[in-house]
């Protein structure tokens, strides 16, 4: 089976740089990623080729060998590809978190990643509800989350008290060996440290040579006027701890805003429908609408209004995250319809009616006559 190339399956030109190569493998890394099409087999494959291709062009020695010599560059022992698509020791894991680094869950699950021979902890996510009015006012909210922290036995080394890790002798402190195959002098994470650069021969016993235990913490978290549903804060170095030392993650807590009772939010703005009843509409009237902030606002009704009419309260609805502006207040009117009339009430609308007017009633007036026009037309 002939291999796609390289330079189309990123969909860019052999004369793309490294902006143009990260650039068209992110965006089609996002489009095929197996997380965002479960079970599909095709999107699964094309992602498979995505990491192939961007893996060797990103390199320049590779990028070389593969301009020169096409797909025979690595054939026949001269790379060896695993079966994830990524280069041998590698694998397309290693390419996604690669380029999306810090992206929400630090790469696919969340995984740690290696700095400087110690690992970051994992991001971790909290899920918060908060109510409208907490939209609307801010708050300062404690919540409690089970993470890992730093062993305080071991001050995150892992390595018992009064002792500590050496420097690994397979890899001499690097975390990577290196091994030539082909073309090439491949690297790869050393086996005996797994990346870090040091080995524990005596672990602390609290950690378990983890350098990092569980506990539940407490967190304050700041929830800003005007916050709207679906926002993500970021609490920096609140996530998990990082094995032996290394940096901690960060907890991403994700809000969401819960439906209220009268008032609808679209951003900043606010509606309310509002039923007054027929007489009121007919004749004008006035209302009180209480509004987030606990005040009472008037709107006056004028004679005639019809059913979807819209009052604009300025300055009403929400704040504006981090400013000082306030959005509105729509108040759309729906008209109720009397139920369970009085003989008498009965008696008053049947001669209210036998009274009306086309003046009355322009709307409907207007609309069966133009209907009658257009049925009338047909028929000629």
């Amino acid at each position: 089976m002939v291999k796609a190339d390289f330079y189309e399956t990123l969909g860019v030109t052999k004369t793309a740089d490294e902006k143009e190569l990260k650039s068209a493998f992110r965006k089609l890394a996002m489009k095929f990623h197996p997380d965002k099409n479960p079970g599909d087999a095709e999107a699964e494959k094309k992602f498979k080729e995505l990491n192939e291709a961007y893996e060797m062009l990103k390199d320049p020695q590779k990028r070389a060998a593969y301009d020169r010599f096409g797909h025979a560059a690595f054939e026949q022992g001269g790379g060896g590809f695993n079966p994830g698509g990524g280069f041998a020791g590698g694998g397309f894991s290693d390419i996604f978190e690669d380029i999306f680094g810090e992206m929400m869950g630090g790469g696919r699950g969340g995984r740690a990643r290696s700095t400087g021979g110690r690992e970051r902890g994992a991001d971790l996510r909290y899920n918060m509800e908060i109510s409208l009015e907490e939209s609307f006012t801010g708050k300062t909210a404690q919540i409690r989350v089970p993470t890992s922290i730093t062993c305080e036995a071991c001050t995150g080394t892992g390595a018992k008290p009064g002792t500590k890790p050496t420097t690994c002798a397979t890899c001499q402190g690097s975390g990577r060996i290196r091994a030539a195959q082909g073309f090439f002098s491949i690297e790869r994470t050393c086996p005996t440290c797994h990346g870090r650069g040091q080995t524990i021969s005596d672990p602390c016993t609290k950690c378990s040579g983890q350098g990092r235990v569980t506990e539940e913490r407490s967190l304050s978290v700041n929830i800003p006027a005007g916050i709207e549903d679906g926002t993500r804060i970021r609490l920096q170095g609140e996530g998990e701890a990082g094995m032996r030392g290394g940096p901690s993650g960060d907890l991403y807590i994700f809000l969401s805003v819960t439906p209220h009772e009268f008032f609808q939010r679209d951003g900043a703005d606010l509606y309310c429908s509002v039923p007054i009843s027929m007489t009121t509409a007919a004749l004008g009237g006035t209302f009180d609408v209480v509004t987030l902030d606990g005040a009472k606002s008037r709107v006056t009704v004028p004679e005639g209004t019809q059913v979807g009419k819209q009052f604009r309260l300025k300055g009403k609805g929400m704040p504006v995250l981090r400013s000082t502006q306030m959005g509105d207040l729509y108040i759309q009117i729906q008209i109720e319809t009397p139920q369970k009339l009085t003989k008498r009430q009965r008696e008053l609308l049947q001669e209210f009616d036998q009274l009306s007017s086309k003046e009355n009633n322009p709307e409907s007036t207007g609309f069966f006559a133009r209907m009658k026009d257009f049925f009338d037309t047909l028929s000629d």
